[in-house]
This record gives structure tokens, sequence and C-alpha cells, in this order.
């Protein structure tokens, strides 16, 4: 087999817009990413959690690696890898692609994180020392990034031995640092399995609950028993992933699967950045434990709880549309008509701003953070990066709506005037 020159002469998204900082950000994003990334983890696990600290201190060879990080990584990821192709749950299709081709999914990752859940219990009752996933958290995210690169590096690869419809439109600019790092393959599979919606909410995302066990048994093994700041971060996080996880279908219509390549972006971003950043928290309670009132407590647990409660709500009002117009919950919801024939939602929670969903995103990520207190900066990293990631992201959706949907996303925008942050933003 050869590469297909077809794919390699025609290049249909040359003038595309270059996102992210275009040649400069492909370059500059995968060397500070990774290195943020240890340094953030190395930092939450130092006495002093100063992010301001300059020079920060710098790991020796031993702390960055251990081979059995990278056996339990290698097995994590097989194991997902198997419970995928179980026959397990139901098959659904995906939007339809350039070339009129609908492909299935398999939506089974709650079986997934539930198998998990049982395999880690059973792991604990026969003395499994969970908690020094503390100790190997430098070398898991070292070999984490590892293997995001190697990952990356084959999946730019393979692309050039596919037809030029199952390349992204974003992703085939031609120029290799940038289409490395944003995606060329738009879904790479090997028979039936789909590399990208296998790390999407796999083993990243479920992994990053294990750590968040893991650093809670360590506390367990330092005080005797788990702080509540300790149990309400935990409980919160597992929340959200069993959440996205039971309600995986969802994804199909999202950004990363339907748009963007799989590139180095989504690769270290599912595999490496939401394992090892996303659970900040747990990992600086471990090393900084902190006393909640019980008023605090029920604030913060509230905070938790409205920010779920408009995440869920409107992300189900969105779906339920998207899959039956004409279902009782949504059918009275007002709307624009588009040119390309879908309808727009101006009223239900999509009248309130233009994307309730990440509103009520920010208002978990600042219950998740508040219970490590208010004396160190690293616990509201988290806060601040995903409120960057999600106006990006909204700017991102304007520019392509606008293009797509023309005069009726200006009536749109009319309607709704407030993209986040009603009344502010």
């Amino acid at each position: 087999m050869r590469p297909n020159s077809q794919a390699l002469k025609h290049r249909s998204s040359h003038d595309t817009e270059r996102e992210f900082g275009g040649t400069l950000g492909a370059l500059c994003i995968p060397v500070f990413l990774p290195l943020t990334v240890l340094f953030l983890v190395g930092v939450s696990r130092s006495p002093d959690a100063s992010v301001l600290q300059w020079p920060p201190p710098l790991p020796s060879t031993d702390q960055l690696w251990d081979p059995l990080a990278l056996v339990l990584l290698l097995g994590w990821i097989t194991l997902h890898a198997l419970l995928y192709v179980m026959p397990l749950g139901k098959v659904s299709e995906g939007l339809v692609l350039r070339d009129g081709a609908r492909l299935k999914y398999p939506i089974n990752g709650f079986y997934g994180l539930c198998i998990s859940s049982v395999l880690l219990m059973l792991l604990l009752g026969l003395g499994a020392p969970l908690g020094y996933l503390f100790e190997l958290l430098l070398p898991l995210a070292v070999c984490a990034i590892t293997v995001s690169f190697l990952f990356s590096v084959y999946l730019y690869i393979r692309s050039f031995w596919v037809p030029s419809h199952a390349l992204a439109l974003g992703g085939n600019t031609g120029n290799p640092l940038y289409d490395f790092f944003i995606g060329r393959e738009l879904n790479p599979r090997i028979g039936n399995f789909d590399l990208k919606y296998f790390c999407e909410l796999r083993p990243g995302l479920i992994g990053w609950v294990v750590i968040n066990l893991g650093m809670l048994m360590k506390e367990v093994e330092l005080r005797g028993s788990p702080s509540l700041a300790m149990i309400l971060v935990n409980s919160f996080q597992l929340l959200y992933v069993a959440d996205a996880l039971w309600n995986e279908e969802a994804v199909l219509t999202t950004m990363d699967i339907v748009h963007d390549g799989f590139g180095f972006m989504l690769v270290f971003g599912d595999l490496a950045w939401v394992p090892f950043t996303y659970g900040l928290q747990a990992s600086f309670l471990v090393v900084h434990p902190q006393t909640l009132s019980s008023f605090g407590a029920a604030t913060i647990i509230a905070l938790n709880g409205i920010g779920y409660y408009v995440f869920r709500k409107s992300n189900s009002q969105k779906n339920q549309f998207r899959r039956d117009p004409t279902h009782p919950s949504v059918a009275r919801l007002e709307t624009i008509a588009t040119a390309t024939g879908k309808r727009l939602l101006v009223s239900g929670w999509w009248g309130l701003v233009r994307h309730p969903n990440y509103l009520g995103d920010l208002l978990m990520a600042l219950a998740w953070s508040l219970p490590c207190g208010f004396s160190h900066l690293l616990p509201y990293f988290y806060v601040v990066y995903f409120a960057v990631l999600l106006i990006h992201r909204e700017a991102r959706d304007e520019r392509l709506c606008r293009a797509k949907y023309g005069l009726a996303w200006d009536t749109y925008c009319r309607r709704v005037p407030y993209r986040i942050f009603p009344y502010i933003y």
C-alpha cells in the first residue's frame, strides 16, 4: 500500500483559517503544555505549592521515571480497549460524513466505568496500595506525555494512506507542524475501533477519577481517614465523569468528534492534560489538608449542585431537540429557521445565553476548587484554565456557526446577546 497521491495533492483546506496561533502555536504548545503538566503536578506535591516560585524546583531523574508507571499506563489503556470492544450497551450512528457515510460507535463507556470501579474495589479489598499513585504521579505523567507524542506521530504518518474525504478540513493544510498538532485524519480507525472516540472519554477521563481515588487513599494512609474536603473533590469529579459517560452518545455531535482532526492537540488533551491537571485539587489536599465547616461544605455542595443542574438540563434540552424536535419537552420552544434546514433555539435554556452548558461547567469548576481554601493559587488553576478554554471554544463556535448559518446566526445573536454569563458576557 502506498500513500494516496490524491490526498497528497488535493488539500482543500489550504486557505482555512489556522487556529491556536497557527504554525507558531503548533510549535510552542507541544513543548510548553507538557512542561506545564509536569510543573503543576510537581508543585501540587510540594510543601509550598507555589506556582509563583521561580525558578521552580526541578525533580530528579528518579522522580520522573519508574518502570511501574509505564506498565500501569499501558495496562490501563489495554484494559479499556478490551472493554471498548465488549458487546455491552447499544451501538449508535454518528453524523453524516462528507462522503455520505455514518460511522457506528459503541455506547458502553459507562459500563467501562462500572467495571473499572469493581476491579478497583477488589484490588483495595486485597490490600493493593492504591495510595502509591501519589508517589507515581510524576512518572505516570511523563509516560502519558511520551505515549501522546508517539501516538500522534503514528496518527500523522497513517493519515497519508487514507482517502482525501477522510481528512479533517482544518488539518490538511500542507504545513507538517500544524497538521501534526491539529490532526489530519478526522476519524482514524483500526477496523471498527475508532481511536479518537476511544480516547475522548475512556482511559484519560476514567483515569482521572482513579488518580483522585489514589489521592484519597494516600490521605487515609497519612491521617487515618479522608478529609471532608477530599471527599467533596472526589465526589464532585466522579459525578462529572459518570455523567459524561452516562450521556456518552451526546459526544458524537461535539466539535471534537465532528470537526477536529485527531492529532497531538486532542491526543495529549485526552491522555495527559485531563487526568493530570483536572484533578490537581486532590493531590494538593494530600500535602495541604483543609478543614471545612458544615456551612462551608453545604455552600460548596449547593454551588456544585446548581452548576450541575444548569449543565445537565441545558445539554439534555439541546440533545433532545437535535434528536427529535417534536418531542413534548422541546416542541413548544421558540426557534429561528436557517437556510440549512436546521432551526436555532432562542428560548428555554438556550434563550438565556448562547452556551448555558458552559456556565454550568464553570460553576462546577469553582465548586471543585473551593474545598482547597484560599491560601494557594494552584487549586484554582483549573477554574482559570477552563474559563479561558470555554471562552476560546465559544469563539470557535461563533466563527463556525456564522459561516454555516449566515444571516440566521446574526438574528440569533440579536435575540440572545449574552454568550456565557447572563448580563455580563
